[in-house]
């Protein structure tokens, strides 16, 4: 079997996954729909209700738009976003039954773009604005994604059929013989850069092929991305660059317009502020001097069309006049923004978007590439003749509902496959700039052979003296202490799909914050803002969680400065502490979803000075992962205390703080 019947075969395995896939979402959505009261789909944020009709208009790309104002539950964060379709309903009785009467519109919108509790939806032309407008109790929710399986399954098969470029990069993708092409030049310097990330940014410009940028935790991938792309620009008119969600392009695209680079975002931003817009399509095509005019014509149409009489010969004419010179306008501003920007940005997804149409590019840069599914990453990889992949695949993977699409290979994303078939293409970002060594060292030595280091501007931080940077409190220890019989710390199972939750562990979790906020001291905290993040791995833990903080007298000075939230949730963020609460508490040793050890590799390096993790020694151990992490904690924590020792009793230590401990 030569090269490309074999990557052919392969691509054709990935598609019959996608469609397990999208069966088990189907059905996933199909039960959450006919099973799970609206309340709490209201609670798990994929729902508003009651909602309030505000207004509709015609946006400048002429779509109708509907704007909506959440009424109620304004403090649950929701998962409304740019391009998620959504569906109205109107709901009557109690949201907690099972039973309410839900009645649904027949039609599907898809969200433009939320901005704290206004949501604006476009919907088709042919909507019923007057029954929306005129509803009781109107609610929207999350409806489910045909779009995206859909391109996603057309780009594979582009793929699969794939001649010229396009079959020329699947082949190589799949082939370990096959060589990746490279040009061959002096290395440049960059004196802002380290040495791995000038390492990465020539290995970009370098590639004929494809490039990719390893980045763990700290280490700078957006900085070395950002300068990748600017060399490029140097040598190349405009470039595309994706990821797989908005949160991430937004992301990037601020950073290259902080360097002063042209960026067209197509698609509207999760954060809606006036410098994000300032830099989105919608915006840029409603600023442009000719749009008043096509706006007139536009209005025109609607008018014409709306006062049609019978037997008006002259209507089509008309109709078709109006229409050829707001075509005519329409591709000329369009043309005029394209061409101003150097860097046209949207997510994997949005790639397809019919404003790309006919459109062509060198490179293709695709960040949080170890995020995307690989079927994702074709829908843009057939406008381009190069692709640079930057993310982790030791971090977050993509979402993956089908155990059987996932067990037979689903997951596997495409930067995986090619650091595998081609690690010559692969640059690893070594020095990391956000966590005390301590806190680095065992993801260094776990994760990525021992090879990243702390810079030493941040090796050794830390919030108090003589701290352990890393804290286990076993929770089976204090079960066992203790005399009241609620205190089990053992889980709970809340609800289908909902997850598990451990009241007493979580109680605990806000008394341990608690203790160590009063050795830091009011007044520190908030003149140095030491910030903290609160993760479980489990949603229903984490809405217990925010209860207690919310509820708690002694945390509301400092409500602004601590943050709960899943694992996925603090991707890409960090915090100067934070507290991990891992829940699984059985007598099984079952641990589900913690056996994913790339979450606890996300959870624990979020942090700059102070890990505090909660969690049952008993129960996680006998994974080796825990079992490791926690002998590792031990270690510290005696070598912490042999220090003390040794300032209390005034003895020298010869312990360096640049040995690294073997995990």
């Amino acid at each position: 079997m030569n090269i490309s019947q074999q990557s052919i075969q392969a691509l054709q395995q990935q598609r019959l996954l996608l469609q397990l896939e999208y069966q088990a979402e189907k059905e996933a959505y199909r039960q959450q729909t006919e099973s799970i009261g609206m309340g709490r789909k209201v609670k798990r944020g994929d729902a508003w209700w009651p909602v309030r009709y505000q207004k509709s208009y015609y946006n400048s790309l002429n779509q109708l738009a509907v704007e909506v104002m959440r009424t109620s539950d304004s403090d649950i964060e929701h998962n409304f976003e740019f391009g998620r379709p959504v569906m109205f309903f109107v709901a009557d009785g109690d949201t907690t039954k099972k039973g309410l009467a839900v009645r649904y519109f027949n039609f599907t919108g898809v969200v433009s773009y939320v901005d704290g509790d206004r949501m604006v939806v476009t919907v088709p032309d042919k909507a019923p604005l007057i029954d929306l407008q005129s509803a009781d109790n109107l609610g929207v929710q999350l409806s489910f994604d045909e779009t995206s399986y859909r391109l996603m399954t057309e780009a594979l098969d582009r793929a699969i059929r794939g001649k010229g470029r396009l079959g020329y990069l699947r082949d190589l993708f799949y082939s370990k013989s096959q060589k990746a092409e490279t040009l061959t030049f002096q290395p440049m310097h960059f004196p802002y850069l380290n040495a791995t990330q000038e390492e990465a940014v020539n290995q970009v410009l370098r590639a004929k092929d494809v490039a990719i940028v390893h980045g763990p935790p700290g280490t700078g991938k957006t900085t070395t991305l950002v300068e990748a792309i600017r060399e490029t620009l140097m040598r190349e008119s405009q470039v595309l660059v994706c990821a797989q969600s908005n949160m991430a392009v937004d992301w990037i695209s601020e950073k290259l317009v902080d360097r002063g680079i042209n960026v067209l975002r197509i698609g509207n931003p999760t954060r809606v502020n006036d410098k994000m817009l300032s830099f989105t399509y919608e915006r840029r095509f409603e600023a442009h001097p000719d749009y008043p005019q096509l706006w007139a014509l536009r209005k025109a149409i609607r008018e014409l069309r709306s006062r049609r009489k019978r037997g008006d010969e002259h209507y089509h004419q008309k109709l078709e006049s109006l229409r050829s010179r707001a075509t005519e306008l329409e591709i000329r501003i369009n043309g005029e923004l394209f061409c101003e920007a150097r860097v046209i940005a949207c997510t994997l997804v949005g790639a397809a978007n019919r404003l790309l149409d006919g459109q062509k590019y060198s490179t293709l840069f695709i960040d949080e590439a170890a995020q995307a599914l690989e079927a994702a990453c074709w829908i843009p990889m057939r406008r381009v003749g190069r692709v640079v992949l930057a993310g982790d695949h030791c971090q977050l993977p993509p979402t993956v509902k089908s155990i059987a699409a996932l067990k037979a290979g689903l997951g596997t994303t495409l930067m995986e496959r090619i650091v595998e078939t081609h690690p010559e293409a692969v640059t690893l970002l070594k020095i990391q700039y956000r966590m005390n060594e301590d806190i680095m060292r065992f993801s260094s030595n776990y994760f990525y052979d021992g090879q990243v280091e702390s810079a030493p501007e941040v090796r050794f931080r830390g919030i108090l003296d003589l701290d352990t940077p890393m804290e286990w409190i076993d929770t089976s220890e204090l079960a066992e202490l203790s005399d009241d019989e609620e205190l089990t710390f053992k889980e709970e199972f809340v609800g289908e799909s909902y997850g598990r939750i451990n009241k007493a562990e979580g109680l605990l979790t806000m008394h341990v914050l608690q203790q160590y906020f009063e050795r830091i001291s009011k007044q520190r905290l908030l003149d140095e803002r030491i910030d903290v993040g609160v993760i479980s791995p489990y949603r229903a833990q984490v809405q217990y969680l925010r209860r207690l903080l919310q509820k708690s007298a002694f945390f509301k000075p400092f409500r602004r400065l601590v943050s709960v939230n899943t694992v996925d949730g603090f991707q890409g963020q960090e915090r100067d502490v934070i507290v991990i609460s891992l829940v699984r508490s059985n007598d099984e040793g079952q641990i589900g979803f913690l056996r994913d050890l790339r979450r606890m590799n996300v959870a624990i390096t979020r942090a700059r000075m102070k890990v505090i993790i909660l969690g049952n020694r008993a129960t996680l151990t006998r994974h080796p992962f825990y079992r490791q992490l926690w002998g590792y904690i031990t270690q510290l924590k005696d070598n912490n205390d042999e220090e003390r020792l040794n300032d209390v009793t005034g003895n020298s230590t010869d312990n360096d703080h640049d040995d690294g401990t073997a995990v």
